[in-house]
């Protein structure tokens, strides 16, 4: 396990979770999604393939803006849910037949990437999720080849800011486990071997008309993972008292009295360098980065 493990994930939870395979994509997954591919443009170099990782959850509508954008690049798609999951995928993101994008570009490829294949990793929304971040990053990178880059976005420590001081105030458990700061993300990404990476953040405020229907939103969006949530089952009372505490409190006269929560929504990029290796008495290159600095033209620093 790697040193950098969240503090408040349970990874069994987490693990139980990660299996579920969504009906479809949440809607704010979505939309960051469609946020996050506008940044498409800093871009310079295309890739020649690309990865999703974990698109179900992730956002199937965001997929295909993705696949517009980078029209003339291989699609690799990677769906580590379940094999389920990955089942589903082939259906949802294999070209039909009659499909003209069927003979304008490669069918995609499914499974985890070969080692330095492809040339940008997408992920949306997957690593506030992950109880070992840190291995999930080292894989991006051993997906990605030299020069390659990679985009995510995940939720920050302000989400549901609304729903943990209820909670408290109200003496219950953590509503929720803890989300990593984007700083934190940046140091987990140069430990994996990535180079300048680039942290920024928003805040997006949901509105809902009744409890019920914010419920409904969390249900899709996630679960609790924190270790010391409630042990059990609640009930009915407790149920109703929830929903009346969200009446109650969450109304936000800006919003025309809807319940509002704020959703902190952090975003990072980042490229793989080419390795860099000391020579000692003694020094062992993998082959992959031999290639890559053969091919970069670099000798190996001393």
């Amino acid at each position: 396990m790697s040193e950098h493990l969240p503090p408040t994930i349970d990874p069994v939870a987490a693990a139980r979770w990660h299996a579920m395979v969504p009906e479809v994509s949440p809607w704010l997954h979505e939309e960051v999604a469609q946020r996050m591919q506008e940044r498409l443009q800093w871009i310079v170099q295309a890739p020649q393939a690309w990865c999703d990782w974990d698109p179900l959850r992730g956002g199937v509508q965001g997929h295909g803006l993705v696949g517009q954008h980078f029209e003339q690049a291989a699609s690799h798609i990677t769906e580590t849910s379940s094999p389920a999951g990955e089942a589903l995928a082939r259906v949802r993101f294999a070209k039909p037949w009659w499909s003209p994008a069927r003979w304008s570009a490669a069918a995609p490829r499914f499974g985890v990437p070969p080692e330095g294949s492809v040339q940008m990793l997408w992920s949306n929304m997957a690593l506030h999720m992950a109880a070992d971040p840190q291995a999930l990053i080292t894989q991006w990178h051993r997906a990605l080849a030299v020069d390659g880059y990679l985009m995510f976005s995940c939720l920050g420590p302000d989400t549901l800011r609304e729903l943990h001081a209820l909670y408290a105030e109200l003496g219950w458990p953590a509503a929720g486990h803890a989300m990593t700061d984007m700083h934190d993300w940046g140091d987990m990404l140069v430990h994996a071997g990535f180079a300048e990476p680039v942290m920024d953040m928003e805040r997006i405020t949901l509105t809902f008309a009744t409890p019920e229907r914010l419920l409904q939103e969390l249900r899709g969006l996630g679960r609790n993972l924190h270790p010391q949530r409630f042990p059990a089952l609640r009930g009915r009372q407790w149920r109703q008292r929830l929903e009346e505490a969200l009446a109650q409190r969450l109304a936000d006269p800006r919003h025309e009295g809807q319940l509002a929560l704020t959703f902190e929504v952090v975003y990072g990029h980042a490229f793989k360098p080419a390795p860099r290796v000391r020579v000692e008495g003694s020094s062992a290159v993998s082959l992959q980065d031999m290639r890559a600095m053969l091919h970069a033209g670099r000798t190996v620093p001393r």
